[in-house]
């Protein structure tokens, strides 16, 4: 059942919204301000919040900016007496699913909740996954013969079918994840699970419960015992990605399960035993990390027993043609188009682009090139900032391109941390991300 938190200092009118929105079928918890709202929310695992704008104790506005931050995975709609377009227009900045007025919400409110609901619910999977036995793809689904790529692949092969403990290291979007697959499916776990989790996607509370589960009573709304991750993961592969932003409390008890195979469910009082494979990976420099105090050496030492470094696409330019074709057949079989192909200029603009979203950014790009096209891709087929990559210098003053480069900027200055990036770019972290996908980054 779906979990929805209502905040309106109004009882009367919070007590009527809780009980609709309760006969639609959601879960409801009600909260009296901001104040109480942060505590439910440090509870729970609720996927909308549904909030007043003006609360005795703050803005809505600006919670939205505060909620976001710690807990990305929440969709927030705000509901108003007192619209104004600049309040909408900074809610949705702030990273706000949605923005209504009161009296206008009877009609919106429930198909709102239905839309904000699936999009929580689909941010969570896109966090979590979890496949079984043999749905892990091989090392034929890593495309290219480079030699920087193809030492990497000797090195994932050699270590495969031992139990080591791998570290990844790469910059966002090169391939991290599709690696750990593909050591998990050639070793001796492929019959088990592989399951997967991005550290940064979770506040601190709600990574250490997905992670290791807690028992029936562990906090209020604990009514039944809940597995975590590492149990599921139990005899094949728990795949790590962005450990770099785990928090340095929860990282004492991911070193207890590297070292002696061990955790303590949240609420519980005893030690639960299990036998599971530790991939990580980050596009962090943790020596760096380890000197700020913000992550452990010791546990640095246990995950770097073998290191794979991913090389970023721009120093494998070599592998673009073989890439881009790649990606030109899966979306064209999506979209139900024959005989698509790539132009050659459009593949010498894809050779002399830069990358900086790396693989994800190439994917992206010919998902949009293969929509837009009819048979053959050419350049006006793809992104602005590709086409004109070697124009007037001017042309990069353009309102996106700008954008886009200062995000970049700020996301090589946190080391990746979106978090971070989010703060210091005064937008919600779903703002960020979908920025992140607006400009392929």
């Amino acid at each position: 059942m779906n979990k929805i938190l209502i905040v309106d200092d109004e009882e009367k009118l919070r007590s009527l919204l809780s009980r609709i929105v309760s006969l639609e079928g959601f879960a409801v918890t009600q909260a009296k301000d901001l104040k109480s709202a942060l505590k439910m929310l440090q509870k729970d695992d609720f996927d909308v919040l549904l909030c007043d704008v003006k609360l005795p104790d703050g803005n809505g506005v600006g919670f939205v900016k505060e909620v976001k931050a710690i807990y990305p995975l929440i969709e927030v709609i705000l509901l108003t007496a007192y619209g104004n377009i600049s309040d909408g227009v900074k809610a949705i900045k702030n990273g706000a699913f949605d923005y209504i007025l009161k009296g206008d919400d009877n009609d919106k409110i429930i198909p709102l909740l239905n839309q904000a609901t699936k999009k929580s619910i689909q941010n969570k999977n896109a966090a979590v996954k979890i496949r079984d036995n043999n749905n892990a793809p091989g090392f034929n689904s890593i495309i290219g013969n480079s030699s920087s790529l193809q030492q990497a692949v000797f090195l994932a092969k050699k270590i495969a079918a031992t139990d080591t403990t791998v570290l990844l290291l790469g910059e966002t979007g090169t391939g991290k994840e599709i690696f750990a697959n593909a050591i998990h499916s050639n070793s001796k776990r492929a019959t088990y699970a592989f399951v997967a989790i991005n550290c940064s996607a979770f506040a601190k509370d709600l990574l250490e419960s997905e992670l290791f589960g807690y028992v029936t009573g562990a906090f209020t709304s604990a009514i039944k015992e809940k597995k975590g991750l590492v149990e599921i993961a139990n005899g094949g592969t728990l795949f790590l990605d962005e450990v770099g932003e785990m928090n340095i409390q929860l990282q004492a008890k991911l070193l207890r399960v590297l070292e002696n195979g061990e955790f303590i469910k949240l609420g519980d009082t005893k030690t639960s035993k299990v036998n599971v494979r530790i991939i990580a990976a980050t596009n962090k420099d943790l020596k760096k990390s380890i000197e700020d105090g913000s992550f452990r050496e010791d546990l640095f030492y246990r995950l770097n027993v073998f290191t794979i470094n991913l090389p970023a696409l721009r120093n494998r330019l070599e592998d673009i043609n073989a890439l881009a074709n790649h990606f030109l057949t899966v979306y064209a079989d999506k979209e139900n188009k024959t005989n698509v192909q790539l132009s050659d200029d459009a593949i010498r603009l894809l050779k002399n682009y830069a990358w900086n979203g790396n693989i994800r950014e190439l994917r992206n790009v010919m998902e949009r090139a293969v929509i837009l096209a009819d048979n053959i891709i050419l350049p006006e087929h793809l992104p602005y900032e590709i086409q004109n990559q070697n124009n007037n210098p001017a042309n990069s003053l353009s309102l996106s391109s700008v954008e886009k480069n200062h995000i970049q900027k700020v996301l090589q200055y946190t080391n990746g941390n979106k978090t971070k990036a989010a703060e210091y770019l005064g937008i919600g972290l779903t703002t960020l991300y979908r920025k992140l996908e607006e400009y392929s980054i």
